[in-house]
Order: C-alpha cells, then sequence, then structure tokens
C-alpha cells in the first residue's frame, strides 16, 4: 500500500517539498496544512509593514492566490488517499530516453549538448521535428526558422502570447480550459472569452468497434461545441484563439468537420491567430474513427496557425520540460521574440536527449510498430482500467477519446451537506461548487482523490461541471485498482 501512495500523493510531496519553500510548508503538518488552504496568507506585522511595504505586480491580481493543485494534493497526502487528480506518469521514461539523456551530456559521444543551444531550438532537434511536421502537414517546415523550442509547451505557449497580444485584446479560450491558458492570458494584459463545450448526455450514435466503448457515453459524443456561439464570441479586439484537442480535461477529440467549420470561421474573422495546444497528439485510441488532426492542415490556416507540442506526456518525462512550437516564420518569431529575454534556450542536453527520442520512437516497440503505437495501447489499457474502477462508486465514465483523463458523471452519489458548506481559499465560488465539495468528499472519507472540473471553468459556468469530476489514469496499475477497491468497499457494489 505504501508504494501505491508513494506513487501518487505522497510521490508529490517528496518532489516539491525538496525545492520549493512553499509545498514544504504546506505539507510539513496537518495542522500546518489547514491553516495554509482554510486561511488567507497571513498579513506583515505592523511593524514590518511600517519599514516596508510591498505588494504582488496588479497582472498577478488574483493569480497569486491557493489553486486547486494547492488544495487537493496537500488534502490526499494529508488523508492518505490514492492521488489520481494531477496529470503525470508515475513511472520512468522508456530506456532508450535514459540512454538518450546519458549521450546527450556524455562527452565521449560527442553530442556537444552541454552549453547554450541556439535561443531558437537546437538544431538537431529542431531538424527532426521539421521532419515529422513536414510529413503531417504535408509541406515543408523549415527547421531554422518555422521551428521554436521551449521549457515545456508551458513556456512555449508564454512567450506566444506574450508576443501576440496587446493589453486589452482578447483570447477565445474553451471551456472547461486548462488553467494555464488563462492565467497567461492575463499575465500578457489580454481579456479570456469563454464560449463552453455543451455537455449532452447520449448513448446514441456509438458506431466504435471498441467493444470497451461500445453502448458507452464517450467525451466526443458528451461535450459539443455550438460552432454559433464561438463565431457569436469573436469580436474586433479577438486576437487568438486557443485549441486544444486532444483536449484536456475531456478527453474529447475534434473531428475533422468540427475543425473545419472552426477554419471557416476563422476565414471570417482574419485578425485572429491560432495557438493549437496538441501534447497529447500521440495518445489517441482509435486512428480510424477518431483520429488526431492537426488545425493547421485545414484548407488556408498552417500561415495562422501556431501548433504546440512537447515530450512530457509521450515519453513520461514531464520534468525534462521539452516543449516546441511549429508554425510560419511571423508566427515563430513571435514566440522567438520573446523567448530570448525570458529564458533564452531550452536546457541543452534535454532536447538532444528528445531528438534521439524522436527518432526511437519511429522504431518498433514493444510487439506495436512504433513506440508510438505502443504508448497509445497502454494508455488505452489504463483507461479501461480506471472505467471499471469508477464503476465501482456507481459514477458513470465519459469515455476519452484521447489523453489520459477521464471526465465522469457523478450525478448518482449524494453529497453530505457539510462538505457543500465547508469553505476553502481556493474554492471558485462561494458557496462550494458540489464537485469541489465531491472531490473533498472522496479524499476524506473513501481515500481517492479527484480534481473537480470547476476550476477550469469562468465563474459563470462552474455550474457545468456541478455532476462532473476529472481523474487521471496516468499511473501503475495498482494504483488504479487500490483506487477501485476503495470505492467497492465505501460504495458496495455497482449500480445496474
Amino acid at each position: 500500500m505504501q508504494s501505491i501512495l508513494a506513487a501518487s500523493g505522497q510521490l508529490l510531496f517528496k518532489r516539491y517539498s525538496n525545492n520549493n519553500t512553499y509545498f514544504s510548508r504546506v505539507f510539513t503538518t496537518s495542522s500546518s496544512l489547514k491553516q495554509t488552504i482554510m486561511s488567507p496568507s497571513p498579513s506583515p506585522s505592523s511593524s514590518a509593514a511600517a519599514a516596508f511595504s510591498f505588494q504582488v505586480a496588479s497582472r498577478l491580481n488574483g493569480l497569486d492566490k491557493p489553486t486547486v493543485w494547492h488544495e487537493f494534493s496537500p488534502l490526499a497526502s494529508e488523508y492518505n488517499a490514492v492521488n489520481l487528480g494531477q496529470g503525470f506518469p508515475d513511472w520512468d521514461p522508456p530506456s532508450f530516453a535514459i540512454t538518450s539523456m546519458n549521450q546527450s551530456i556524455d562527452p565521449s559521444f560527442q553530442r556537444n549538448a552541454n552549453q547554450y543551444a541556439r535561443s531558437y531550438a537546437h538544431m538537431p532537434l529542431a531538424t527532426v521535428l521539421a521532419e515529422d511536421y513536414s510529413s503531417r502537414f504535408a509541406r515543408d517546415i523549415d527547421p531554422a526558422t518555422e521551428v521554436a523550442t521551449a521549457v515545456g509547451c508551458t513556456n512555449a505557449l508564454y512567450c506566444a502570447l506574450q508576443g501576440m497580444i496587446n493589453p486589452g485584446e482578447e483570447v477565445l479560450l474553451l471551456e472547461p480550459a486548462f488553467d494555464v491558458y488563462i492565467a497567461q492570458t492575463k499575465m500578457a494584459g489580454g481579456v479570456c472569452k469563454f464560449v463552453p463545450l455543451r455537455s449532452v448526455n447520449s448513448h446514441d450514435d456509438n458506431d466504435n468497434d471498441d467493444d470497451e466503448v461500445k453502448q458507452k457515453k464517450t467525451a466526443n459524443q458528451v461535450f459539443q461545441l455550438d460552432m454559433e456561439e464561438l463565431e457569436n464570441a469573436i469580436t474586433d479586439k479577438t486576437r487568438v484563439f486557443i485549441l486544444n484537442s486532444p483536449h484536456n480535461p475531456t478527453g474529447k477529440m475534434f473531428t475533422r468537420e468540427e475543425m473545419l467549420q472552426m477554419a471557416e470561421i476563422m476565414k471570417r474573422h482574419p485578425q485572429v491567430t491560432i495557438i493549437s495546444d496538441e501534447v497529447y497528439e500521440h495518445i489517441v485510441f482509435d486512428e480510424d474513427k477518431s483520429p488526431h488532426i492537426s488545425f493547421a492542415t485545414m484548407p488556408d490556416m498552417y500561415d495562422r496557425t501556431l501548433t504546440l507540442s512537447s515530450s512530457g506526456k509521450t515519453f513520461s518525462a514531464t520534468g525534462w520540460k521539452v516543449g516546441w512550437a511549429v508554425g510560419p516564420k511571423h508566427l515563430i518569431h513571435a514566440v522567438t521574440s520573446v523567448q530570448q529575454w525570458v529564458n533564452f534556450s531550452a536546457p541543452t542536453p534535454n532536447q538532444d536527449a528528445i531528438a534521439q527520442c524522436l527518432i526511437k520512437a519511429r522504431e518498433p516497440y514493444g510487439g506495436q510498430e512504433s513506440y508510438y503505437k505502443w504508448v497509445a495501447e497502454e494508455y488505452k489499457r489504463k483507461r479501461g482500467l480506471l472505467c471499471d474502477a469508477l464503476k465501482e462508486a456507481g459514477m458513470d465514465p465519459i469515455v476519452p477519446d484521447g489523453g489520459f483523463f477521464i471526465m465522469t458523471d457523478t450525478s448518482g452519489i449524494n453529497v453530505p451537506e457539510e462538505y457543500l458548506k465547508e469553505k476553502t481559499v481556493a474554492m471558485p465560488t462561494d458557496p462550494m461548487p458540489r464537485d469541489w465539495a465531491l472531490s473533498r468528499y472522496l479524499t476524506k472519507e473513501v481515500g481517492v482523490t479527484a480534481i473537480p472540473p470547476s476550476a477550469f471553468y469562468d465563474v459563470e459556468n462552474v455550474p457545468l461541471a456541478k455532476n462532473l469530476l476529472r481523474f487521471a489514469y496516468c499511473k501503475g496499475d495498482d494504483t488504479i485498482m487500490e483506487a477501485g477497491k476503495r470505492f467497492k468497499k465505501f460504495f458496495g457494489a455497482p449500480k445496474k
């Protein structure tokens, strides 16, 4: 049991407590944890305030408060819960990745990767990426001018938004939206405009041949984008549209038909640049019925699309933080013009190792025709394990078509009134949203932690998340099955 927990919440404790004073303070004791989560940060003493007055920059207003991550990871640790909240794998990268990293830093291999890389990108990595994307986009990608690397996809996005939008200009986001999109838009002086994916509760028209998915609700079916609502949200101030597919947190993959409709809308609004976040591009489960499609391949969209991705999810190496942007020269220039004054370049050994990994990933692996095929099949298997575990609690999984998160329908679970009356600094609304209260209830009473999706909605749309929770299946089999055992013990047999 201890090894299972070490792979979830306790592992997070060890990672953060070693190098982050905030998390060290959060995880120290139960009493300090409660003080941190339940109370605002203390004000300086009057004497200290008289001598020195400090406030964070106004651009951080609302962004410096505890987040959903600050609340639920410590809570999982305090209650010894199986943490299926945060999206990082609890296993090491494949052996070829470790070998690649060792070769990158060992001078005997003459990789020349121990000093600064060029600010745009380490050329060995840019070259491999240009090969991959030239094939995918059916056009020649120049590795010198149409590829930029960064310290993870979040860094690439930060540089892009800083380089593309002016204060007061608008960024269009689909909800539920990864919270980094919102924070980085605000830090760039932008204004978020939200268009929610609307839930359609239907089992109809499911033609997927996968037995696991057959007769189930899938993310592609349930989470629908109203194209009229999308276009109505665009104004003359709209400068960027952030599209994420496979989508976090829903697992939806936008179809070619949906992409074409969005492209037609964008053609009518030429002032809008599209940032396409595709970090889960290789974690897809039915390439025939629900393939990954890059928005940049839509008619007339390449010159207006910046495609972002990273290596962390694909190679189970989230700590290596190697991300990239691919697109036309003018959009890449917007990224690199910022990066040269921020971190200058991503760590060269990490970039060099990923350059080698991308080549190795094309080769047969684990009985599959490539590593990419293997990793997709492995996550598909884990998706099945988590779906089974969630059913033990009477929850109804909304089966994802890609990525490594499951949104699940929790309407069959009653949340005790006392949990709905709790208050925490991180909760998005007062009173506490149902999904937030339910996640706290499951953590404390059942010993399994999820992330409440209301964290990914604007205040106005928080009610859309009330009957949903997000669970991650990028965890060891023992961890997922332990969650199922706890659900079964607490809730009894699944509902028929």
